[in-house]
This record gives C-alpha cells, sequence and structure tokens, in this order.
C-alpha cells in the first residue's frame, strides 16, 4: 500500500482514593482474585508462567550498533515530517517517532497472540472474577534511569494523569478507567466502571509509567524539548528538532533479562530520520545515509532499487508477510460539511475514483482493492449476512438502508480507462437524484451553492494519485482541487477538522475494542484531535461498537465487527484506496535477524541485532 499522507464516566483521582484507606482496604480480599502471569481478552494465553522468552526472537542476540530508518509508523501527535516536541502523549506539538521506546509499562504485548500481554514492570496481576478490580504487582528491581525506585505510586499517578490531561485519543480510551491506588510501594489497584470495554484492563497495561516525582515539579501537558525522565531499554541521546533523533540503549536496563525483553532492544543506537521529501528521503537511503527502509511507494519498489549497493549484494530486498488487519486507507469525508451531508454525494464521489487505472498506471499493480474497515481479517463482512449478524441488526432495521442486509457495499470495478463513462453516467444520476444539478455548467448543491470540494494533503507524493481523480469529478461539474500545507499545519487543520477530504490509514488490532470509540463513535465525531476523521455520528455504529465491546467470546466479536463493517460501508463514509498484505523493507545487509517473524508486528527493529561480521564488509561508505 502507498503510504499515507503523513501525518485511532466516573472520576476518582488516585489522591481522593488516598483519602478512603478504609474502603480501599475493603476492595480486595486475595481470596476472590484470579492471579496471572498474563492477560488478554478472552483469557487465553500461549506461553506459560515460566516462559523464557518469546519464541520469535534470539535469546543470545549479540548487543551493539545502530539500526536506523525513517519511522514507519506513528502514535498519538507524533508527526512523519518533522518533529517540535518530546512529549507524545498529549495533543500539543509534533512529538518524534519513538518516544514510547523510553518508557516502560506494566505489560507489554506478545507479538504472535491477538492481545495478549505479559509482565514487564508488573512481575503478576491479579483480578477479581467480575473484571472491575485489578492488582498489579510491581516488580522490585524496577527503576527510572535516575536510579530511582519505580513504584506502584508512579503508575497511580501515571494512569490518572493520562486520563485528566492525556491526548484525547487517550483519556477517551480510558472512559471505563474508574482510579487506580498505590497499596503499597509494590502493589496498585486499579478499578474500572461497570460495563467497562473488554480491552480497557490491556490498555492500562500497555500505557507508559511515568515518574511522580519528576513531573512535581513539571507541567506534564505541554510541549517541550527537555528530555522526559523514563524507564524503559532507550533513553533519548542526541538530536536536532526536525532532522533526527537518536534513542540509546540503557546499557544496565532492569528489564534486559526478563521473559518479554529477552532478545530485543539489541541495538545501542536507533535513530529515526526526517525528510520533508520522499525523493529526498530515498537517495538519503541509497547513499547509506540510513541503514534501514520500509517502502511505501510502488514506483520507488518498481524502478528505484537498482543502485549499485543493491546489484552487489550490500543491500538486500525482501517482502514479509503482514497478518494483522490491513485496516482501511482511503480519502475520508468530512461529514460535517454541509456538501457531504447527502450520502448520495458520497456514493457518487466513490463512483468517480477510478482505482483500476491508479493502481495500473501509477502503482505498478502492486496493490488490492480496499474494501472494508476490517480489511485483511476474518472480521470483515462478505456475501449475506450471518444469523448472528443479522440478529445485531435487526433492531434497526428501519434505521439502515435495505442494503445492510444483502450483500455489503463494495466500491465498483471500472474498465481501467482512467475515464468510465458508464460509471460516470451513474456517478451523474445519482447526484442529480440528490438534487445536485448542473447550472451554468457547474454542480450545484440543492441550496444554489456550487458543489466544490478541497482534498487536503501534507506531502507532494501524493498528487498523481489525486489528479485523474480531480479530472473525473469536474467531468461530474464539481469543482474539486488540491491543497499541500506543511505538516505542523496539516496535524493542526485535522485536529480541527478544518478540511473537506483527505487521506488516512488506520488499522486495528485482531482483538478491537474500545479503540473503535475514537474512529467511529458519536462522542469522537465531536472529540477536538479524535480518529473520527469522517465525523461519523450514528446511534446505530454507537450500539455496535458496544455490542463489540460486551462480546464474551471471539466468534461473539466477528459477528459483531462483521455487522458494524456492513453499516460502515453503507455509509459511503470514505472513498476506499488500496492495501498489501505484506511489507516491503530494504536495508543494508549489517543486520541478523531470527528465522521466525512475530505475527501481529514486523519485530523491526525490535528483534533484530547488528552482525559484525556483515557490517565489515557491507557497511555504507560514510
Amino acid at each position: 500500500m502507498n503510504r499515507p499522507t503523513r501525518r485511532h464516566i466516573l472520576k476518582v483521582t488516585a489522591g481522593a482514593l488516598m483519602g478512603a484507606p478504609a474502603a480501599r482496604a475493603g476492595l480486595v480480599n486475595a481470596d476472590d482474585m484470579i492471579e496471572s502471569h498474563g492477560l488478554s481478552a478472552f483469557g487465553d494465553l500461549a506461553y506459560p508462567p515460566d516462559f523464557a522468552h518469546f519464541s520469535y526472537v534470539n535469546p543470545d542476540a549479540p548487543r551493539g550498533g545502530m539500526f536506523s530508518q525513517i519511522g514507519p509508523d506513528q502514535i498519538y501527535n507524533q508527526n512523519f515530517l518533522t518533529f517540535n516536541s518530546l512529549n507524545t502523549f498529549i495533543l500539543k506539538g509534533d512529538a518524534a517517532q519513538g518516544m514510547e521506546l523510553t518508557f516502560a509499562s506494566l505489560m507489554v504485548r506478545s507479538g504472535d497472540e491477538p492481545d495478549a500481554m505479559y509482565g514487564l514492570a508488573a512481575a503478576k496481576v491479579r483480578r477479581s472474577a467480575d473484571g472491575l478490580v485489578y492488582q498489579f504487582f510491581i516488580r522490585p528491581e524496577a527503576k527510572f534511569h535516575d536510579g530511582s525506585p519505580l513504584t506502584a505510586h508512579d503508575v497511580a499517578f501515571s494512569l490518572t494523569i493520562l486520563k485528566e490531561k492525556g491526548h484525547p485519543l487517550i483519556s477517551q480510551s480510558l472512559r471505563d478507567f474508574a482510579g487506580a491506588t498505590a497499596d503499597d510501594d509494590a502493589t496498585v489497584t486499579v478499578r474500572f466502571a461497570p460495563k467497562r470495554a473488554r480491552d480497557v484492563p490491556l490498555f492500562v497495561a500497555g500505557l507508559p509509567i511515568f515518574s511522580r516525582a519528576y513531573y512535581a515539579t513539571r507541567p506534564f501537558d505541554q510541549s517541550t524539548l527537555d528530555i522526559p525522565l523514563g524507564s524503559g531499554a532507550y533513553q533519548v541521546g542526541r538530536f536536532d528538532a526536525g532532522r533526527y533523533i537518536e534513542y540509546n540503549r540503557v546499557k544496565d536496563w532492569w528489564g534486559t533479562e526478563l521473559p518479554v525483553a529477552r532478545g530485543q532492544s539489541n541495538f545501542d543506537t536507533v535513530r529515526f530520520e526526517y525528510y520533508r521529501d520522499r525523493d529526498v528521503g530515498f537517495e538519503g537511503f541509497s547513499a547509506g545515509t540510513y541503514l534501514f527502509r520500509e517502502e511505501f511507494t510502488s514506483r520507488f519498489w518498481a524502478t528505484r532499487y537498482d543502485f549499485p549497493a543493491v546489484k552487489d549484494g550490500r543491500v538486500k530486498r525482501d517482502e514479509i508477510p503482514d497478518d494483522t488487519p490491513s485496516g482501511a486507507q482511503g480519502w475520508f469525508i468530512n461529514t460535517r460539511r454541509p456538501q457531504f451531508a447527502d450520502w448520495r454525494v458520497r456514493d457518487a464521489l466513490n463512483d468517480a475514483f477510478d482505482f483500476e487505472w491508479t493502481n495500473k498506471t501509477i502503482m505498478y499493480n502492486a496493490y488490492q482493492r480496499t474494501v472494508s474497515v476490517f480489511q485483511n481479517s476474518d472480521l470483515m463482512a462478505v456475501g449475506l449476512p450471518s444469523a448472528a449478524e443479522v440478529a445485531l441488526l435487526e433492531p434497526f432495521r428501519s434505521r439502515l438502508p435495505a442494503e445492510v442486509f444483502g450483500e455489503p457495499y463494495t466500491p465498483p470495478v471500472s474498465d481501467g480507462s482512467g475515464e468510465d463513462r458508464p460509471q460516470l453516467r451513474k456517478a451523474a444520476q445519482v447526484l442529480q437524484d440528490a438534487g445536485c444539478v448542473i447550472r451554468d455548467g457547474k454542480r450545484a448543491l440543492p441550496s444554489g451553492m456550487p458543489l466544490a470540494i478541497e482534498f487536503l494533503i501534507d506531502e507532494p507524493a501524493f498528487e498523481p494519485h489525486h489528479m485523474p481523480f480531480i479530472r473525473n469529478l469536474g467531468i461530474l461539474g464539481i469543482q474539486a482541487t488540491l491543497r499541500v500545507v506543511d505538516p505542523v499545519q496539516y496535524r493542526a487543520r485535522l485536529d480541527d477538522f478544518d478540511f473537506d477530504i483527505t487521506i488516512d490509514r488506520f488499522s486495528f488490532s485482531a482483538t478491537p475494542g474500545d479503540s473503535l470509540r475514537s474512529y467511529f463513535s458519536s462522542q469522537a465525531a465531536a472529540l477536538h484531535g479524535s480518529n473520527n476523521l469522517a465525523g461519523i455520528a450514528d446511534p446505530v455504529v454507537d450500539a455496535l461498537i458496544e455490542a463489540i465491546i460486551a462480546a464474551d467470546t471471539r466468534p461473539a466479536l466477528v459477528s459483531a465487527c462483521r455487522a458494524l463493517d456492513r453499516v460502515i460501508r453503507s455509509g459511503r463514509y470514505w472513498i476506499p484506496q488500496w492495501y498489501k498484505a505484506s511489507h516491503w523493507i530494504a536495508y543494508w545487509d549489517v543486520f541478523g535477524r531470527p528465522p521466525a517473524q512475530p505475527r501481529y508486528f514486523r519485530g523491526i527493529p525490535d528483534t533484530w541485532w547488528y552482525d559484525e561480521a556483515k557490517a565489515a564488509k557491507n557497511r555504507p561508505a560514510r
């Protein structure tokens, strides 16, 4: 897939809980708690309590060297093209990629299970039978980079501050988090609201742990280039804001030999490079400025990997499978805008995009068409709805189009000419039916205002994909333009929902839950900085998200996700683009890698290592 434009109650504070020791002491009876070395959505764990390491790592991997790349993904307020902050867990600023490497969490995910987590800062966990109370037991060896101990008080502080002042995507996901109490230095009790989302305990267990003492004298919710105090395997090293940042391995890190960490974090330095232009970024790789590249541009993959280091074997290329749900990449239509209020207008926009021509002419036939928000997984709707899906949808039949109870919506297949006349005639008729008529040669809304669209992106690499689409819209009488803005302005406009149509890509875990709210719920549609770019605000969607969250078995989860997929696809909230169920990777041949790849993430650079023997022969001349 081409890289998307760069670019997701009861409120009790820890302090308030500390004021009620009697109540707190009565909340947890150890005899009523279920103890485990890990957590998962449905209680299944592949690894036993005494496991030595994950199966996809080399536990004896050597340590040393550097791994450098253009970062392939981002979380929260991180930016692909630049950075001006080292605080990645708030809305303000554009944070550096990789900052999550510097913080430990209670537990970490297993890469070969859908959602299982095992203990990092927490040695074990106990949970109540109703799933509303969890006790995490902190390892005595856990500490921050300044040598101070990491305690339950830091965990309670971190969860509370993230809910109160964290990025909206975090605070929204903590909606069902009811409070955390440090019972002593080693034990933290976390409480959840009744009918909590299934995956909220997993989300809590994976959040960063901050130093309470550090933030006692600093504001948490400010954008800053001050290096925060962390407790993870890496700490911030050299950086030049907007150009590069390095993370140095903590040589005496307390977690190195834990089962969840063995064979990982093997590089002395992990470096992220920033380029505003893809061509310049590629030239940087071919010249050896950085060592690893995941390729997102089909044109480059097909035509540019013929430079000398590839020909003589010093640079290797590979395609590795991607078994995660590939999710939705496409043009997201901001339904908050009045010109997109009628779903028929959005339907016509889908008809005007010629994927087949774009894939053939611009992308070397490298991709498949995205159709589902759960693409490349068993969660996507196919064929007629099952009995379980119908049971979920039936109460809303009067509010849903008949299409939802038939075959799910799939974008049209064109003749590949770039100007499929029958498809465009259909789009014109749909617009006519919606009251959007031609006036003085231009398409007008029923109000008489012109039907005009501005596409918003933050890098010129996507211009070729827009131009034929804009031309087809022009044939329909729609005034469409493309605006390219700088990355900081782009991020601000997305946070404010100040756009007509923009490109994005999202994907979910194999066990989606509460995260769906930030992408599709009515609440998120009005939440500044949320991932609900399309502005979906539909009570039926809200109800189906709650059904997914409440699913107590994987089959029930699958049925609910498929029902949700049908409804969202019927709303034409986006113009689907493309996906590829694999990763294109290229790298200077200076690395070692385990024979097995984790199923649910790349494992790069997590499980790779620097091979001195290979580097002696293949490292780029600098």
